[in-house]
């Protein structure tokens, strides 16, 4: 079996080399893409591989039709929009992602902008802090279980709202579940969003939704981009200079908000979740076990296509 790592932005080399004892310890061959600048490239070395590990590389149906042998693809870390599941499913290709890796780097990372937002953007001017403020954290998955986590140490009232976690687990968690969400908007001074780009929520956080927010809000956007409207957002802000928006998935109107709202608005150059040694390692390693256990025991646990 040929395990082949497709990555144009590779992994670290102590994450390349834990994925590699991994896949050869199991007597399965490992073959590397790094670095690619063509989409032929990719075309070539899928060609005769049995799975294939990726960070944020495009898996369409064009390649999965190059994969004649292709039997799974895992997607290093938990989003998945870059693979195409149907022509997957169609295809009999089992794809996956990695659940719970990359979650701790992803809520770290909406602190350190959190901080940055309430403190006006370390311009010198006087801010606010985070005790006492009211969080609210849009999906309760991993990456949302992780930002309670953090949150609780900086003494904020924690509220959340997911429409297919059990109440219970927030509620143990000491993090108060609300009813819509137009209820979390409406209560809290801070957003965090953590959840999925699906059919439903694609442009779902929109001027409406936004406009429940308290003066002085801030949201905090580590999910997918295509779960803002964009355009609302930004003629939202003008009409609101209270509201601050930062988030590490550079907008496709970038420039205009740059323009329009400084000192308001932060975005990272590229998405940087889970841009850590640590998930970046977590995150490999995960990967590279759960194809060893798909190929020699069948188990389809991360399964998430059809």
């Amino acid at each position: 079996m040929k395990v082949l790592i497709a990555t144009d932005k590779p992994f670290a080399k102590i994450a390349v080399d834990g994925i590699r004892q991994e896949i050869e310890a199991a007597g399965f061959e490992l073959a590397l893409l790094e670095k690619y600048t063509e989409k032929q490239q990719l075309l070539d070395a899928v060609v005769d591989a049995n799975a294939i590990i990726i960070r944020s590389d495009i898996i369409d149906a064009e390649v999965i039709a190059a994969a004649k042998q292709l039997k799974i693809v895992v997607r290093a870390g938990a989003g998945y929009d870059n693979v195409d599941l149907d022509a997957a499913t169609a295809a009999g290709v089992c794809v996956m992602n990695t659940p719970g890796q990359n979650a701790n780097a992803v809520a770290e990372l909406v602190f350190g902008m959190l901080v940055f937002a309430i403190r006006n953007f370390y311009n010198g001017t006087s801010g606010t802090e985070l005790m006492g403020k009211k969080l609210g954290i849009h999906a309760y998955g991993n990456v949302g279980r992780n930002v309670a986590r953090i949150a609780k140490g900086f003494g904020m009232e924690l509220f959340a709202y997911d429409a297919y976690c059990p109440e219970i687990v927030m509620t143990n968690d000491a993090v108060k579940p609300l009813k819509s969400v137009e209820e979390l908007y409406a209560s809290c001074d801070i957003v965090s969003v953590h959840i999925p780009a699906t059919a439903e929520t694609k442009k779902s956080i929109n001027a409406a939704l936004l406009g429940r927010m308290p003066k002085g809000a801030v949201l905090v956007n580590t999910a997918r981009k295509e779960v803002i409207d964009e355009q609302e957002i930004l003629d939202f802000m003008v009409a609101r200079p209270d509201f601050k928006y930062v988030t590490d998935i550079e907008p496709g109107n970038n420039t205009e908000m740059t323009e329009k709202l400084a000192g308001r608005y932060f975005t990272t150059p590229k998405k940087m979740g889970a841009q850590t040694s640590e998930a970046n390692i977590n995150a490999g390693i995960a990967a590279a076990k759960q194809i060893v256990d798909f190929l020699a025991n069948g188990n389809q646990q991360f399964r998430v296509n059809k």
